[in-house]
């Protein structure tokens, strides 16, 4: 099946990623996207669940996570926790550290997965979630590193600054390819403008053609 590609907004926003985000086994998104949902849903090609995390809309915020496991933030609502329990057959762990906007804070996919240093401690649960390996680091010298990446099975892009050192880090890792590039005309800051997984990719109306090229190098079927 050839990847697929949407450009959208959700409810009007361009900023899709920062509603939630996609793997190869489902899809989290904090709130219904009016008239679209169906559309990423087919581009996306998995279950697509809806519920805010921490009251808000936001919810690749305030969670992160992969095929195997989810993190959310320790401001999560119990009976959000209930629901997501219920939706999903994977491994669900709160974390606890002071810093709440977890999605900001790990880049992952089912192979591996970089944390930021405010993380640290929490290294061994994260690994034990989403079961994989997971180490420290930054992109382009920033903590935020699940906010200045984004990675699939298949590719990981990253904020244009990037360093040659962290890309090598992020391609062993994460076992993908790695390169920089922007979404959502000229924003380093690429989980705010996608969602992607193996098969497809819903991505800010806004970006442009040059973006959406790199994004294809990086996410596309050429990655197989």
């Amino acid at each position: 099946m050839a990847f697929k590609f949407l450009r959208t907004a959700i409810n009007r926003d361009p900023n899709v990623g920062l509603y939630g985000f996609a793997t190869d086994s489902y899809c989290l998104l904090g709130t219904e996207p009016h008239k679209m949902i169906q559309k990423i849903k087919d581009t996306l090609g998995v279950s697509l669940h809806i519920q805010r995390i921490a009251e808000s809309e936001l919810a690749g915020i305030f969670a992160a996570g992969n095929s195997n496991g989810l993190l959310l933030t320790k401001i999560v609502e119990k009976y959000e926790l209930t629901k997501l329990k219920k939706l999903l057959d994977i491994n669900i762990d709160i974390i606890k550290s002071k810093e709440t906007a977890i999605g900001n804070l790990v880049l992952c996919n089912d192979k591996g997965c970089l944390i930021s240093p405010v993380l640290k401690r929490y290294r061994k649960t994260i690994a034990d979630c989403l079961g994989v390996d997971v180490e420290v680091g930054s992109v382009a010298g920033l903590e935020i590193v699940g906010s200045a990446a984004v990675a699939s099975n298949k590719g990981c892009l990253c904020h244009r600054a990037a360093t040659e050192e962290e890309i090598n880090i992020i391609e062993g890792l994460l076992k993908v390819k790695a390169d920089v590039g922007t979404v959502g005309f000229g924003s380093p800051f690429i989980k705010s403008g996608l969602l992607v997984n193996s098969k497809g990719i819903a991505i800010a109306q806004t970006s442009t053609g040059p973006e959406l090229g790199q994004i294809d190098d990086v996410f596309g079927d050429r990655h197989g």
